[in-house]
């Protein structure tokens, strides 16, 4: 596996500076979503009152802070599509044409002695070996905003000379400021956004556009005034470095495939064999055009390890001291499904998939799936409701036929971990959403909309929804639990795939792709987002339509995950049995079938038919299995993500 590693600090008081606001903070975040979005193993943070480490104090002191600068970069630690990236949130000041990191103990009468040079950080960053290095420096904070005699372009230019990455949160000559509205700074804010699940931006160069976009947004909304971040990225395929690759598109990784091919045509081999590992590494290891490009660019004088070592990463590590240098530098690359070893030799590994009866399945699981990419537009809103932010984003699937004219789409929902439940402060919750817990999900496929009543009808081969509310389109009701799990059991013999219902983590972690809030359009809903009875409000919003009945699939806009109607039009069964709290739950997405009345059944997502805070992400129903005369309760299906 690729190694991730990074260095984040956020100071809000200073000896001798004013003190920030929410420097801190935003280091804190940038850490959280390091660790459990962007899958870094190790991030050494340093902020006002951050634990220790190894009995060393993590107060970022001057002294503090080169000793880890010093010791952890003095000898080479990564290699080849590794990554390391530093972030640094506080004051940061230029002094004789120099830029410089302002520690915690940080003297502006003396500057030299008491600050931090920042090509000193460029510099040291380097030598440990990654060839993906990310400088990310909101680094000019004085009295709520960051000074004109910030981060300057020589640092860019520095930096640009070491072949890293820098990230900039205004241009010089300008403020860079803290938000009171959002707790955090404007640049931090788009940031995160850009990164995460809202703006998708998966390369560096999509995530400038957003950045250029969305933080004079932010500052002209809450300051009325400009702020302009900037990115340096030379050369230009450094663009192109894929930040986050659960969000890598095709077009992310075709891009990259064109830098490696052009490297090669210019016969600048070291720089190919990087970046189609980098290709590779984008596309799970399941790249066979990197892979064979990779054993391509292997030397003929240096014969590979046998495949004998190749399935076994011990064996490998056991014999790697008599290899060649070239081979030595490489590492095993273990990816979902394949492992890569030195330069490209794939052996399949083959995944079992849970049924719904708990036994396992290998059967269709190294089938290749064609997945197509779709584009939609994700809306958040304020607290009334009102629409405050429209964003493009693009999601991939797969198309399942189910004969006679009628389909059915899968979308892919990437892996993860999120807190499940809901916090003690949202409105109108519930005990049993208590208590909130971390959840790591694997990668899955989850039904772009609710099951129709064709797809319905294409399966079963009835309709039981109520006869006035008929219509292809819309989503069946009127089914039971066991109903819904016949339909995943006819369905998977009919296309000799495993299909089944989500477990209530999965729909959570669904249904929030990303979010905190109680819906991912926000603190609130509208019914002109979600179709529920409009009699009744949550938080700030309006009154709206009670339509009495339900719409048709796809009306509303989706979330982050390019997921419709995860909030209203009809309650969707889990597989889960229903518990009057999260005590023992499990932790790894899976369903939770054990010790209480198996007769009774969950549903998530509220419907036409109730109150706005039913819709609520953490809201759980409970609901007797063999039910079936409830004209808002439907469901929609998953399958699990093939190796």
């Amino acid at each position: 596996m690729a190694k991730n590693w990074a260095i984040a600090i956020g100071i809000n008081q200073y000896d001798y500076l004013q003190p920030l606001n929410y420097a801190k903070r935003d280091a804190l975040l940038m850490q959280e979503f390091l660790s459990n979005e962007a899958g870094f193993e190790r991030i050494f943070f340093f902020s006002d009152d951050s634990p220790e480490l190894a009995g060393k104090s993590t107060r970022p002191t001057r002294t503090n802070l080169l000793r880890v600068l010093r010791q952890l970069f003095d000898n080479p630690f990564m290699g080849a599509g590794d990554n390391f990236w530093f972030f640094f949130s506080g004051h940061g000041i230029r002094y004789a044409d120099r830029d410089y990191l302002m520690p915690c103990d940080g003297d502006p009468e003396d500057i030299e002695n008491t600050a931090i040079a920042i090509n000193f950080v460029s510099e040291r960053l380097r030598r440990c070996g990654a060839d993906n290095v990310v400088l990310i420096l909101d680094a000019c904070r004085n009295e709520g905003k960051k000074t004109g005699e910030g981060i300057g372009r020589q640092t860019a230019e520095e930096a640009r000379q070491q072949g890293v990455i820098s990230i900039f949160s205004c241009i010089p000559q300008e403020y860079s400021y803290e938000i009171e509205a959002l707790q955090q700074g404007a640049f931090t804010t788009a940031l995160l956004e850009g990164l995460g699940i809202q703006g998708k931006c998966a390369t560096v160069e999509r995530l400038e556009q957003y950045l250029k976009f969305r933080v004079p947004e932010l500052v002209r909304q809450h300051k009325n005034t400009r702020q302009t971040p900037y990115v340096i990225a030379e050369p230009v395929n450094k663009s192109h470095l894929i930040l986050v690759p659960r969000y890598a598109t095709l077009a992310d990784i075709a891009t990259l495939k064109n830098d490696a091919y052009q490297a090669e045509v210019n016969r600048n081999l070291d720089l190919a064999e990087l970046l189609w590992i980098r290709v590779n590494a984008a596309a799970s290891g399941t790249d066979m055009e990197a892979v064979r490009a990779l054993q391509r660019l292997r030397p003929r004088s240096s014969p590979p390890p046998s495949e004998t070592d190749h399935n076994s990463q011990k064996g490998f590590q056991r014999d790697q001291k008599s290899l060649p240098n070239y081979w030595s530098r490489r590492r095993v690359i273990q990816t979902a499904g394949f492992a890569v070893a030195g330069l490209g030799l794939t052996i399949v590994i083959p995944r079992c998939w849970p049924s719904d009866s708990g036994t396992t399945s290998t059967s269709h699981t190294n089938e290749a799936i064609s997945l197509k990419s779709f584009q939609f537009e994700v809306v958040t809103v304020d607290a009334r409701g009102n629409i405050a932010n429209r964003s493009n984003n693009e999601a991939k699937y797969f198309v399942e036929n189910l004969g006679n004219g009628v389909t059915l789409e899968m979308v892919q929902i990437p892996e993860g971990t999120f807190m499940m439940g809901s916090p003690e402060r949202e409105a109108e919750r519930e005990k049993d959403e208590s208590p909130q817990h971390q959840v790591k999900v694997p990668g899955f496929f989850m039904g772009k909309y609710e099951i129709t009543q064709a797809q319905y009808q294409a399966i079963m081969g009835n309709n039981p929804s109520k006869f006035n509310f008929k219509g292809e389109k819309r989503p069946v009701e009127q089914v039971s639990w066991d109903d819904a799990v016949e339909f995943c059991q006819k369905l998977s013999q009919k296309t000799g795939k495993s299909y089944r219902l989500p477990s209530e983590a999965e729909w959570e972690y669904a249904c929030r792709a990303g979010t905190t809030t109680p819906f991912y359009f926000g603190e609130t809903i509208t019914t002109d987002l979600v179709n529920y009875n409009g009699d009744f409000p949550y938080g700030s919003a309006p009154k709206g339509e009670n339509r009495q009945q339900t719409t048709d699939v796809g009306k509303f806009p989706p979330n982050f995950f390019g997921l419709y109607d995860m909030h209203g039009n009809v309650y969707e069964w889990c597989k889960d049995i229903y518990h009057q709290n999260y005590q023992s739950a499990p932790k790894d997405g899976s369903a939770w079938l054990t010790d209480e009345d198996n007769n009774r059944k969950l549903m998530r997502g509220g419907g036409w038919l109730y109150n706005a805070w039913h819709c609520r992400s953490a809201n759980r129903s409970k609901l007797a299995r063999a039910s079936r005369s409830n004209p808002d309760v439907g469901f929609r299906v998953v399958r699990m993500a093939v190796a």
